[in-house]
């Protein structure tokens, strides 16, 4: 049995997504295109800070929550035609989770390039 690394995974979601950078994703937040979607951890938003307008899904509940047959679903949180832009800490995990955004049917799929770690430096702001 060969054992796929996280890397590997990562780097195969990477060539499957769409990656965009923290200004494009401010310009599709301000112009009411998108569901900005923070995965991390809650202690992470805790000791970090939040994103002003993002919506928190935790990274091992968002295919659940995004699943209108699912009982975790969580009818009227997101517009399901906008676009789904993900973010973790540093893009790791919100590759992953973008990739199984696509694979569940989202059509309309990205994630931050540099997650939180960029988007404290860009036009965002933290709460």
């Amino acid at each position: 049995m060969k054992i796929i690394s996280s890397t590997e995974l990562v780097n195969k979601a990477l060539k499957e997504i769409k990656t965009i950078s923290t200004d494009e994703a401010h310009r599709l937040v301000e112009n009411g295109e998108t569901n900005l979607i923070d995965i991390r951890d809650v202690r992470e938003l805790q000791n970090e800070g939040k994103v002003e307008g993002a919506t928190h899904i935790p990274r091992g509940m968002l295919e659940f929550w995004l699943d209108p047959e699912s009982a975790y679903f969580k009818d009227g949180k997101l517009d399901l035609k906008k676009e789904m832009v993900l973010f973790c800490a540093g893009g790791l995990r919100s590759a992953l989770a973008a990739k199984s955004l696509k694979d569940m049917g989202f059509e309309k799929v990205s994630h931050i390039d540099g997650g939180f770690g960029a988007i404290k430096k860009s036009k965002f702001k933290i709460i």
